[in-house]
């Protein structure tokens, strides 16, 4: 039995940001830590992204595990860096739509 509750990282398009929301309300029920991709309501700049999506890897650091969150299969160009570097670091991954 860990000491701890389970850390999890979503992962994903902001196109999803409703079924990130989802997936983060329902891990959370589970009794389980989620960390999830920050949100902004406006446009953000370049540097802003570039500082969000490495922030974003630190977020993975912390996690036991990552979710993907991705209906239709969909996953962009961010997410595959992310999956990948979550490969790298050793952490497990999953989909919330495997079978595409």
């Amino acid at each position: 039995m860990p000491d701890r509750p389970e850390i999890v990282c979503i992962c994903g398009s902001t196109r999803f940001v409703d079924e990130m929301r989802a997936a983060n309300r329902d891990l959370t029920f589970a009794g389980v830590i989620v960390v999830a991709p920050g949100e902004a309501d406006e446009l953000i700049t370049n540097e802003q992204k570039t500082a969000l999506d490495s922030l974003h890897l630190r977020k993975i650091d912390l996690a036991d595990r990552v979710l993907v969150v991705n209906p239709g299969g969909y996953i962009g160009e961010s997410t595959s860096r992310e999956i990948a570097y979550a490969h790298a670091t050793g952490k497990p991954v999953s989909f919330t739509d495997p079978d595409q």
